[in-house]
């Protein structure tokens, strides 16, 4: 039996080959529609209101992931760095732990180097912060 279907590949190699890759450029071929599908019915992101809790816009400059394109400045309330009067950490205004700052508790530096000599230390949840 085995050998029968040994000879049968050996005789027909080059249709069972040629077979073998249409199937598989039909299989690529689907799977590649189905992917442009689904970017069809994706919607697109849009960016209404990067606004920290003050009510003013966000700073030009902020990158999608949280963090400062080169050469951008940062201008919050007075400054790039926030605190809280009752706290003893600095964030970026991005950061979580200042969003949580209310705008009444908040106090603004312009540098980091300014909230440690006000005795803050950086949060170690907001990245970038040394």
């Amino acid at each position: 039996m085995l050998s029968k279907i040994i000879k049968f590949c050996k005789s027909n190699e080059r249709d069972i080959f040629l077979a073998a890759i249409i199937i598989l450029v039909s299989f690529a071929s689907f799977g590649l529609g189905r992917l442009s599908k689904i970017r069809e019915n994706k919607t697109p992101i849009t960016i209404e209101n990067l606004g920290v809790t003050t009510g003013k816009a966000a700073p030009l400059g902020i990158a999608a992931g949280g963090g400062k394109e080169k050469g951008a400045t940062l201008s919050g309330e007075s400054g790039g760095i926030v605190a809280s009067k009752k706290g003893s950490k600095y964030h970026f205004p991005w950061c979580s732990g200042a969003l949580r700052i209310k705008d009444s508790n908040k106090i603004w530096f312009s540098s980091a180097q300014e909230a440690r000599k006000a005795g803050y230390t950086p949060a170690q949840n907001c990245k970038g912060l040394k």
